[in-house]
């Protein structure tokens, strides 16, 4: 690895300017947008229905992606505002607050401790990407929503496309998409004819007593689930094990003693630690705003830089930033805020606290089997994270 490729860095080892006041800069296609990145004015952008997302999607809009992508769908539940995205949040609010999740808590315990009993028995080094990153929210997910394993291949290869950098074809994402939305149309119209005890059941039960929620809405909401209940805490386990094993072994016994201790490790995680490369979440500006002291005027595009304001010095003091077991200070902004706030935030935070808890507890011994320098990544994607990552014990 050099470090001269900013796509091979470690995501715990990027580097973010300083926060400042709101500044005009770009896209990366090229198009205006105001960049803000102090906590305050991100977490106001972030929770300001002035900054909706629907507008970024207008006939006259500036592309924001050279290649169609789940995540920029116009359908989809996060690229609504108002009302249309009140109804389809309603629809699965309940399935994801901390006493749902902490039903599931158990079953959750269950998967990680099965998948460690099949790791113990692997010959070393292993792949703890292949034995347990991987599989373990995969495997969530499809209990969750009420699918079986031969998913599982498929699962990857859509989120693959779904959340492309830009680096396949325009051809190849539209067909992967057109198949992914045929299976979310499939297992809605499965439910509606045979219901069950799934998320995707619920879900169609709530849309029922909605009324009137658009058909493509309801499938893009259910690939959305897919994909996200499981790419995004497979990347954050993934990363946060690479920081963990490579630059921060003193913590490993105290995270497999202490399940609590492990659970703030699993908050500062989410908090340092980014998603992919991408520094902004896009925003429109509906009418004239001021943020921090500067007037972003209206129709304007603004990339809200969490990543930035989560370092915030104002906010998080430097001496407590990289204290793993430290409480937050405030709230983390990886998850967003304001009405689209991360539904899966407590899903997520709990299977990483149970995972790092039970993989240190089981394998006080864990280490690299290589240097951090020589991990190959998972590419192609706005998420990353080590595509192989071998351990031994």
């Amino acid at each position: 690895m050099t470090t001269t490729d900013p796509s091979l860095i470690p995501l715990h080892r990027l580097r973010f300017e300083e926060p400042g006041p709101p500044r005009l800069g770009e896209l990366p296609t090229g198009a205006p947008a105001w960049l803000v990145s102090r906590y305050a004015d991100v977490r106001q952008v972030l929770s300001d229905p002035r900054f909706g997302r629907s507008r970024l999607y207008a006939e006259d809009a500036p592309a924001l992606s050279d290649v169609p992508d789940l995540v920029n769908n116009p359908d989809l539940m996060f690229n609504q505002d108002g009302p249309d995205h009140l109804r389809l949040r309603r629809t699965l609010r309940r399935a994801f607050t901390p006493r749902a999740v902490a039903r599931w808590r158990p079953w959750i315990a269950a998967i990680v401790d099965e998948l460690l009993d099949r790791l113990e028995e692997r010959p070393r080094p292993a792949d703890v990407v292949e034995e347990f990153t991987l599989p373990l929210p995969v495997a969530v997910i499809s209990r969750l929503m009420g699918l079986d394993g031969s998913s599982w291949d498929r699962m990857r290869h859509w989120s693959e496309h779904a959340f492309s950098d830009g680096s396949h074809a325009e051809e190849e994402v539209e067909s992967v998409l057109k198949e992914f939305s045929a299976f979310g149309a499939d297992l809605l119209a499965t439910r509606r004819h045979t219901p069950g005890d799934d998320l995707v059941s619920g879900l169609v039960r709530a849309a029922d007593e909605e009324g009137g929620l658009p058909e493509a809405q309801l499938v893009s909401l259910v690939c959305g689930l897919v994909v996200g209940g499981h790419d995004s805490t497979m990347t954050m386990l993934g990363n946060g094990l690479l920081y963990l094993l490579g630059e921060r072994p003193e913590s490993w016994p105290r995270i497999g003693a202490d399940e609590e201790a492990a659970g703030r490790v699993a908050d500062r995680l989410i908090h340092l630690v980014p998603l992919g490369d991408d520094r902004g979440t896009a925003r429109h500006a509906a009418a004239d705003s001021e943020v921090g002291g500067v007037t972003i005027p209206a129709g304007a595009i603004v990339l809200a830089d969490c990543g930035a304001a989560n370092r915030d010095p104002d906010v998080f003091p430097r001496h407590t930033l990289d204290d793993l077991f430290a409480p937050l200070e405030a709230p983390t902004l990886s998850l967003g805020a304001g009405a689209h706030y991360c539904l899966g935030a407590w899903l997520a935070r709990t299977e990483l606290q149970l995972a790092l808890h039970r993989l240190a507890a089981r394998f006080p011994e864990l280490r690299l089997a290589e240097p951090v320098e020589r991990v190959t990544w998972r590419t192609g994607t706005t998420s990353r994270s080590p595509r192989r990552l071998t351990v031994s014990w």
